[in-house]
């Protein structure tokens, strides 16, 4: 089998991996979970699962061609910067996977530290509770000006169509994965964590004491966190006794139903930013190299 097998069963592959990975996580949560959930799932998974069906169907609709198409377009005009020299397939495969996960990761701070962005994204940090489904949480505004900053950054950087497939597995996979409420070895994790962002490492990011919510923003790759500062290696209070949300939004009627979850970005002010001094870098901070 070649690459352009993969290519041309790309959305079969890409849902076989989807459904692969969510069954192993939530078989582990099941039967490891890292903590007790504050709210049974039948009350939170109803309206996170309908806003991830919501988002595969707006996302279907207005941008039909997807990432791997744009890729294609941008190699056929050799647009982008791995278009402009020779460099070996091997090589240009993983570049284009390690910059568009350093992309995301910038993406990611951006919308921390933007208002008007933040107000989308702190849907996705309002679920009271960590789980596989809070790894797809994401307002569908926010996921439309995602996908359109995607395309932008498969323009610019013109990674090859199978590195744009690959990095769309590893992405939805490694959200899965880190947004798991699972338990990892803690030995395990600590060695786990300087190849992949782990649950132990991520869940931190989804703290309700904002210095802990702006650090860890890596969805798939630690590295940025670890060369940029905003890594942090533990919760001040543990993993168990951590408080997960936001502590604006702690009313299950807006932080755990469809309705709720669709209005949060146009009710109130917006909230603290990492711009308003919630982020401190590493060495300002005690780390905790272990936890219970």
């Amino acid at each position: 089998m070649n690459a352009q097998f993969f290519l041309n069963h790309e959305a079969l592959i890409r849902l076989g991996c989807f459904v692969a990975v969510l069954a192993v996580i939530v078989g582990w949560e099941l039967r490891a979970p890292r903590r007790a959930l504050s709210l049974p799932r039948v009350r939170r998974w109803p309206a996170n699962i309908t806003i991830v069906a919501l988002n595969t169907l707006l996302l279907r609709l207005i941008f039909p061609t997807a990432a791997v198409g744009v890729a294609h377009l941008g190699q056929a005009q050799s647009w982008g910067l791995l278009n402009q020299w020779q460099i070996p397939p091997a090589v240009a495969l993983l570049l284009g996977v390690a910059l568009l996960d350093l992309a995301i990761y910038l993406q990611h701070v951006m919308v921390h530290a933007i208002p008007t962005l933040w107000r989308l994204h702190r849907m996705h940090h309002a679920d009271l509770d960590y789980d596989v489904t809070t790894g797809s949480r994401f307002h569908p505004l926010e996921i439309l000006l995602s996908m359109g900053i995607k395309f932008g950054v498969i323009a610019a950087l013109g990674p090859s169509a199978l590195a744009v497939m690959l990095f769309e597995i590893l992405l939805n996979a490694s959200a899965m994965f880190n947004h798991g409420n699972i338990r990892l070895p803690l030995a395990l994790d600590r060695w786990l964590r300087w190849v992949i962002v782990t649950p132990d490492m991520h869940r931190v990011h989804h703290s309700v004491v904002m210095r802990e919510t702006n650090s860890n923003f890596g969805f798939c790759l630690p590295w940025w966190d670890r060369l940029m500062g905003t890594y942090r290696a533990q919760p001040a209070a543990g993993h168990t006794g951590m408080t997960i949300g936001l502590e604006a939004w702690r009313d299950p009627r807006d932080a755990a139903t469809l309705w709720g979850l669709l209005r949060m970005p146009f009710r109130s002010a917006a909230g603290p930013t990492m711009l308003d001094g919630g982020n401190r870098r590493l060495s300002e901070v005690t780390q905790r190299d272990d936890d219970d």
